[in-house]
C-alpha cells in the first residue's frame, strides 16, 4: 500500500465514476481527501461514506470548478479543513458528445475547453502559492487515450484533451525548480457509470482490439493516479501515463 499519511488531496469531478474511484484510493492510502462535485450531492455523499466507512478522512465540497471564485472558495475551504493542497487530481468533466464536423460549432468546442483548460489553470493557479512556498506538489491531470487515437465524429472533446496534455507539458517546466510534478493520467475506455447507455456489442468490439484483449477499471486508473501521487513518483514529471493495456505506445 502506497503511504500518503499527512497529505491532503482535492479530487474534482469526484461523486461518481473515476473520480470516486481515485478518492477512495487516496484516502485508502491515508490522504485527508476533499472530494468536489457539482450536480450530484447523493452520490457524492454515498464516496464519503464508504471513504469514512473504510476508516478514511474526506469531506465534500461543492463547487462548479469552471468558476473563477467557486475554484477560490473550494481550495480555501478544503485547506482550512485539512490543510493546503499537496496533491490536486483534475478529473472534472460535463457530457461529451459526438458531433461531425458539418455540425461542429465552436461554442461545442468551447464546452470542452472549459472542462480541460479552463479548469485546471483555474485549480491550479489557486493551489500553486502553497505548493511554491513548501517546495513540493503533484498535480494530476486525467486525461484520454482519443488525443492518440484520433476519433471521428469526436473533435470537440480530442482536441480539448489534446490541449490537457499540452498544459501538463509546459507546467511541468515550469514548476520542477519548486519540485511540484505535474503528469497526466490517460485511460481507454472504462466503464462507468457515463457509460451505462453504451452497447454490449460496442464494448466487446472495443476490448477485442485491445492488446490486453479487455477493458479496465476504475480502480486501474486510481492505482496510476496513487502512484503519481506518492513519493516514488517524485522524479517523474510531464508525462502522460496511458491506463489502457497497452492500445497506444504514445
Amino acid at each position: 500500500m502506497l503511504n500518503l499519511q499527512g497529505k491532503t488531496a482535492l479530487v474534482t469531478g469526484a461523486s461518481r465514476g473515476l473520480g470516486a474511484a481515485i478518492a477512495c484510493k487516496l484516502a485508502e492510502c491515508g490522504a485527508r481527501t476533499a472530494l468536489n462535485y457539482f450536480g450530484s450531492p447523493d452520490k457524492a455523499g454515498r464516496v464519503l461514506d464508504r471513504i469514512r466507512q473504510a476508516g478514511g478522512t474526506a469531506e465534500m465540497y461543492r463547487a462548479d470548478v469552471r468558476d473563477e471564485s467557486e475554484v477560490a472558495t473550494l481550495v480555501e475551504q478544503a485547506s482550512e479543513q485539512f490543510g493546503p493542497i499537496d496533491i490536486l487530481v483534475i478529473n472534472a468533466t460535463g457530457p461529451q458528445p459526438f458531433i461531425k464536423l458539418d455540425e461542429l460549432t465552436w461554442r461545442q468546442c468551447l464546452d470542452q475547453l472549459e472542462f480541460f483548460v479552463k479548469s485546471p489553470v483555474l485549480l491550479t493557479k489557486a493551489v500553486l502559492p502553497s505548493m511554491k512556498q513548501r517546495r513540493r506538489g503533484r498535480i494530476i491531470n486525467i486525461g484520454s487515450e482519443v488525443f492518440e487515437r484520433g476519433v471521428p465524429e469526436f473533435s470537440n472533446y480530442v482536441s480539448a484533451k489534446g490541449a490537457q496534455l499540452g498544459l501538463t507539458r509546459s507546467w511541468a517546466m515550469e514548476l520542477a525548480p519548486w519540485q511540484i510534478t505535474v503528469n497526466l493520467v490517460a485511460p481507454g475506455w472504462i466503464p462507468t457509470e457515463r457509460h451505462t447507455d453504451d452497447s454490449q456489442e460496442s464494448k466487446d468490439a472495443y476490448a477485442a482490439a485491445v492488446p490486453m484483449r479487455h477493458m479496465g477499471e476504475a480502480d486501474d486508473v486510481a492505482d496510476a493516479v496513487a502512484f503519481l501521487a506518492s513519493d516514488g513518483a517524485r522524479f517523474i514529471t510531464g508525462q502522460k501515463i496511458a491506463v489502457n493495456g497497452g492500445n497506444t505506445l504514445a
